[in-house]
Formats: structure tokens, sequence, C-alpha cells
């Protein structure tokens, strides 16, 4: 084992300025637990920009060394042999906890899961959080009745990683998807994931003031919050259940009551953080088979520990699509 590796760390220098920088860290400065993982893959969800960026909702002291997904092979462990494959996600890793950006990680054995048969470490964090939480909002969806019979889904910040994975899941399970997007020139690929439709958000954005419009969606899949959610649960069908997992557009939304009482519209929040072990089992299992899409690698790209600095700003800039996964031994090729 080595006892020093290379990790990312966010640092404050002077008030309100954060700088990134690749370090040599020491095996011994990171946090007690009773796992020790090394990291060969993490991937970059919005939340690591968000914390890569000094932002104090999501990290409250620094320096600091996001990546809120790991997955590698037992070093150390109570509960794992060494050499075990396993993926770290949620919980408070890459939060206030050092986390996959960074070669090694350190954390209680209650955060570590075993890989799914059926996926190779690369594509656990082509999934990573992101994977995770459209999973857990198909579920719901499912749950709560919502079949590929019932209707066209509408799936919001479609070209997220979120959106993507949700698209392209949905489309493996034979859902009807609507993609909505800002970011009409990446069509084709949105068509290539499964979507059957894609539209621009605009097109979909209510200013009437009214508080109901023309019934549409059986399903919706909301990861960006604000004006988006509020029109969605306007069109939504009788019945329908929408789910809301992101925040990108904005934290906040307003709507009325009238699709709750008079369409019975359910809506239904997505958590991955704190998901209960044995659930997360049960969705990584389904992630491993009857959900996997084929087009999962037109999803995910690679980039290198040296490569994620400028990857952090296009995500904050909005330019980027899909997943970004972060080889952190060696380059993929």
């Amino acid at each position: 084992m080595a006892e020093h590796f290379k990790a990312l760390v966010v640092s404050e220098s002077g008030e309100g300025n954060f700088e990134r920088r690749i370090c040599e860290r020491k095996i011994e400065d990171l946090p007690e637990g009773d796992t020790l993982v090394r990291v060969d893959y993490s991937s970059l969800n919005f939340k690591d920009a968000l914390s890569a960026s000094g932002n104090k909702g999501i990290t409250r002291n620094y320096p600091h060394t996001p990546g809120i997904d790991a997955a590698g092979l037992i070093v150390q462990s109570d509960a794992f042999s060494p050499g075990d494959e396993v993926i770290v996600m949620g919980h408070d890793l890459g939060m206030n906890t050092p986390g996959g950006f960074g070669q090694y990680v350190r954390v209680p054995g209650d955060w570590v899961m075993r890989k799914p048969q059926g996926l190779s470490l690369a594509e656990c964090m082509t999934y990573g959080t992101a994977g995770f939480t459209a999973a857990l909002s198909i579920e719901k969806l499912i749950g709560h009745g919502v079949d590929p019979d019932s209707g066209e889904i509408l799936v919001t910040g479609a070209t997220g990683g979120v959106g993507s994975m949700a698209v392209a899941m949905l489309s493996t399970l034979g859902y009807q998807v609507v993609a909505s997007t800002g970011k009409l020139d990446m069509s084709g690929w949105l068509a290539s994931l499964g979507a059957s439709n894609v539209v621009h958000r605009d097109e979909l954005r209510d200013d009437s003031g009214r508080p109901l419009l023309k019934g549409r969606w059986a399903g919706v899949i909301d990861t960006v919050g604000g004006e988006s959610l509020s029109s969605a649960l306007k069109s939504a069908k009788y019945g329908a259940s929408a789910t809301c997992c992101g925040m990108v557009s904005s934290t906040e939304f307003c709507t009325s009551i009238f699709p709750f009482i008079l369409r019975g519209v359910n809506l239904l929040g997505i958590d991955a953080v704190q998901c209960p072990m044995e659930h997360r089992v049960r969705v990584w299992e389904k992630l491993a088979s009857i959900w996997k899409p084929e087009c999962l690698g037109k999803i995910g790209s690679f980039c290198t520990l040296e490569e994620l600095d400028g990857k952090i700003d296009e995500m904050l800039g909005g330019n980027s699509a899909g997943r970004m996964v972060v080889s952190m031994r060696q380059p993929q090729s």
C-alpha cells in the first residue's frame, strides 16, 4: 500500500476565493474509519462541482477533496476482504468527508457496497449517483402505477447526468420519453439514448398564470427544479406522478394546489444520500441487469484526475453533457 497518494484539493485563499490543485496526501491524514478503499474510478456530479467551487452549502470546511462517488478495491476492512471490488457513494462522502477525487478514501464500513455482478468498476461510475438517482426516480414512478402504457414521460434537464440516464433507462423499459433541454444541438444524441421526442425547455415553460394546463404527462422526472417543475405539474395528466431530485435551475418552485386536488397528481421527492443499504443493493442489481441500457457507453466519457479541473469548469458553465468518469489510476484508452 502506498503511503502517499494524489488528490484534488480545494483550498480557500482569502474570503470567498477558492483554488483547485492536485496535491500529494498521506494515508494517515485520512479521517478515521474501518474501511480503506483504493479508488480506481470516480465521477463528476453537479454537487461535486459546487463543492469544488467553494459552496459552503455543500462543504462547510476547506481544504477539502470532493467526489461523492468512488469505486475501487478494498485495502483494509473489517467487513470485506482485500481486493474486493466495491462502490462508495452517498452518506457524507465528498461533502465534508474527503471523497473520490483522491486515490484513497477511508470511510465507515456501512457506507460501502460490494460491486454488483454484471458491471465493471468503470460502468458503476458511469452510473454513479446520477444513474442511481435516475433509477430511484423510475422506481418511484413504477411504484405509483406509471407503466409504459400510461403515456408520455417528461424528463427535464435531459442532457445532464440524471436526465440522460433517465432517458436511457426509461427507453430500455419501453417508455415513451420526451426529453426537455436547452441544448437542441444535442437532439441527435438524446434520440440515440432512446428519446422519442426532444423539445426546447422554453416550449414547456408556462407564463400564463393559469393553475392548470391540458394534461399531457403520465410521469415526470424533473432534475432542475424551479419553473420547469411548476410548469410540468400543471401539464400532468390525471393520476400522474412527478419526481423531484435536482436544483440546477432553482431550489424553489411556485404552484397551486390544483394539480394535486383536481387531478390527483403525486409529487415524489428523491434522495440518494441516505438511502438504506438494502434498498441500494436492490436498485443496483436492476442497474446491472434488466435496467442496464445498451447505450450506457454513449452516456459516459472519461478524464484523468489532472484533466478534472477543466471538466468542473465546463459543468459549472453548463457546457457538459452525460456523465464524466474520472480515471484515478491511468488514462482511459
